[in-house]
């Protein structure tokens, strides 16, 4: 090994300190301080077999619906929301897929709330609104969770992504010690296009044993990008990462390490990657796009 011993402890036994392990890993100067010892921590704690997780931090969602008065009116109108049944949450990556409207995004943002992160978006330390027009939903929502604590985390929403980088640049202004932009590598996210800031927010933010909540963050990214994201998200996956992600990509949602819900009339519903409606209809216009095109745009 690289490193026996760290603060007078043995990397085998500081591993199995679970508390004190958190604390190192969170640590965002740790990695790039002891890139060695971080490996060797993450190989100790057995993350290499993050993909045999029976759990991980969030274990299934579900709906108060003793406390609902009527499924007629927003959110609890919205087809994600009104027929709702307990909801087990992969314990690597969990896909929610739907039309536009269907509730998606809804969902997966009272899911962020429930845990203590901003309706806008970022970690659980960030506290600002620019516009409140989030739903109540957060408080009817049952989220089961596992003894299992996440280091860090995020909540991504493409929407709002440029009002977190603001608010960045604010905290930084106005704070006197160790800035925050050197935890998302050290480079203003205004100073750079939508896909490269996200890149930098996965590569330099994320890190292991993280929640982590994403709304649609293929908006960002071209199909190149998209396929660069998996290899980023296997990677924080295999140390112990579980992520929950609302997308229309047929990229992303080749993930195989996860569990697909489409929102259908019935509820969430179950499918494979090839059952989807956003694999169906993407291989049916790829597969034979000249004749989709005289469809489409027939006169």
């Amino acid at each position: 090994m690289p490193f026996g011993k760290y603060k007078g402890k043995p990397v085998d036994v500081l591993a199995k300190d679970k508390g004190y392990l958190e604390w190192v890993l969170e640590q965002d100067w740790f990695k790039p301080k002891h890139p060695e010892l971080y490996e060797v921590l993450v190989e100790f704690t057995g993350s290499e077999n993050a993909l045999e997780l029976e759990e991980n931090f969030l274990l299934s969602i579900a709906l108060k619906k003793e406390k609902i008065e009527s499924f007629e009116v927003y959110p609890f109108s919205l087809p994600a929301v009104k027929n709702l049944q307990r909801t087990l949450l992969h314990p690597n990556v969990t896909f929610l897929v739907g039309e536009n409207g269907s509730g998606k995004s809804t969902l997966l943002e009272a899911l962020a709330i429930s845990q203590d992160f901003n309706p806008e978006g970022g970690t659980i330390n960030f506290n600002f609104s620019t516009r409140s027009s989030h739903s109540a939903l957060h408080e009817y929502l049952r989220v089961a969770k596992s003894s299992k604590k996440p280091s860090t985390g995020f909540f991504l929403r493409a929407e709002s992504f440029f009002n977190v980088a603001t608010e960045i640049e604010k905290l930084d202004e106005e704070g006197s010690g160790a800035k925050i932009i050197r935890s998302y590598g050290d480079k203003s996210l205004h100073e750079q296009s939508h896909g490269e800031a996200f890149f930098s927010l996965m590569k330099n933010r994320f890190g292991s044993y993280g929640l982590y909540l994403l709304d649609e963050p293929e908006a960002a990214l071209s199909p190149n990008r998209q396929m660069s994201m998996i290899t980023l998200m296997h990677d924080l996956v295999m140390k112990g990462s579980q992520f929950v992600i609302a997308t229309h990509s047929p990229i992303l949602l080749a993930y195989p390490h996860a569990k697909i819900y489409e929102i259908q009339d019935e509820g969430l519903t179950s499918v494979s990657y090839e059952e989807s409606q956003t694999f169906r209809d993407s291989k049916r216009f790829l597969d034979s796009y000249e004749k989709m095109l005289e469809i489409l745009i027939a006169d």
